[in-house]
């Protein structure tokens, strides 16, 4: 790879500035980095800003340890740094670019996956997910998280001004502590996601550029959650919104028996069937008896119209899918976009 254009005597880049090439170059260097979300429109408004600002948090402080056990990245951010940034600015100075582009330069530092025809990819992979042989999930759930995970996009499609082609990403700042660092990042299709940046190179050819093996990430992870976090023997372990509404019985798989054509596939009908809800933010408890309601945040509005009631639906797989996006209040509100996507078809 070259050198970025952007490395040049004297030059500094920063939100305000006009259209620039240079700026969309940077963009496109900083999301095959891993920082940027697109797009590539040569603005450099507060998306690049808050990029920039993530990468320079990392040259100060990514050691490429993991903040939830899933590996070690290949290399430490902080290691191209070489004292060039010293504080987190959000302004493309020289000493920015110039670290920039040793991580450009290394190729030990694992580039995201971009598509040439990426809407062609994108069909490929759902036709490949069509092919699927018993998934041990409802495919209409999994579906449903998939289109609320990336709208079925393994890649980005370009739009008008906007030449964006790579891997569909997703990124999390949950550290109150630490506003700039991007906690974890979600990738592909079902949104595969590490703790630890950059990714391996196994970890990009292996699950991040291939949409089955990533969907079979989706697939685990709802799994487990289904069978080890909705009646499990503790707190952690328990949906509280299904000990409410359905008890601590046995896991309700489906209301039809195995053998049935419409076991763990007709979940369409049930969900006309469950009838419909609308939440209120702010006045809507979170399950009956809960003091606690919805509420928007960061992620989520907090208000949903038409929400199939889940304790009619005769089985546990919303109460997983609310486990799969974990157990605080922005789970309760992904859970309804999941049940309110399933109910529009």
């Amino acid at each position: 790879m070259g050198t970025p254009s952007y490395l040049a005597a004297g030059l500094v880049l920063s939100q305000g500035a006009a259209f620039s090439a240079l700026v969309e170059e940077l963009q496109r260097d900083l999301r095959s980095l891993g920082y940027g979300t697109g797009p590539f429109d040569g603005i450099y408004g507060s998306g690049t800003t808050q990029a920039v600002q993530a990468l320079q948090f990392d040259l100060l402080n990514n050691t490429g340890a993991s903040s939830a056990g899933d590996g070690n990245a290949p290399v430490a951010v902080q290691s191209y740094n070489s004292g060039r940034v010293t504080a987190v600015t959000g302004v493309v100075d020289q000493g920015t670019a110039a670290a920039i582009a040793a991580m450009l330069a290394d190729p030990a530092f694992p580039r995201l996956p971009s598509s040439a025809n990426p809407a062609s990819d994108n069909q490929a992979a759902l036709a490949a997910l069509g092919q699927l042989q018993g998934p041990a999930v409802p495919l209409p759930f999994l579906m449903a998280i998939l289109e609320q995970e990336s709208g079925c996009r393994h890649y980005h499609v370009p739009a008008a001004g906007d030449s964006d082609s790579y891997i569909t990403a997703g990124m999390d700042r949950n550290d109150p502590a630490h506003p700039y660092a991007i906690t974890s990042r979600g990738f592909g299709i079902g949104q595969y996601t590490l703790f630890h940046h950059p990714p391996t190179a196994a970890e990009v050819a292996g699950v991040i550029a291939d949409p089955v093996s990533n969907v079979s990430q989706t697939i685990a992870g709802l799994s487990d959650k289904f069978h080890h976090f909705v009646n499990g023997a503790t707190a952690d372990t328990q949906a509280a919104d299904r000990l409410a509404e359905a008890g601590a019985g046995p896991l309700r798989t489906c209301r039809y028996p195995t053998g049935d054509a419409r076991c763990m596939s007709d979940c369409a009908q049930c969900m006309s069937n469950a009838g419909v809800t609308n939440i209120v933010a702010g006045v809507t408890p979170l399950y009956a008896g809960c003091a606690e309601t919805y509420a928007g945040t960061q992620y989520h509005g907090g208000s949903y119209k038409g929400v199939p009631v889940r304790a009619n639906l005769g089985c546990d797989w919303a109460y997983a899918v609310r486990r799969y996006n974990g157990s605080g209040v922005n789970s309760y509100d992904y859970q309804a976009e999941v049940l309110q996507r399933m109910a529009a078809g």
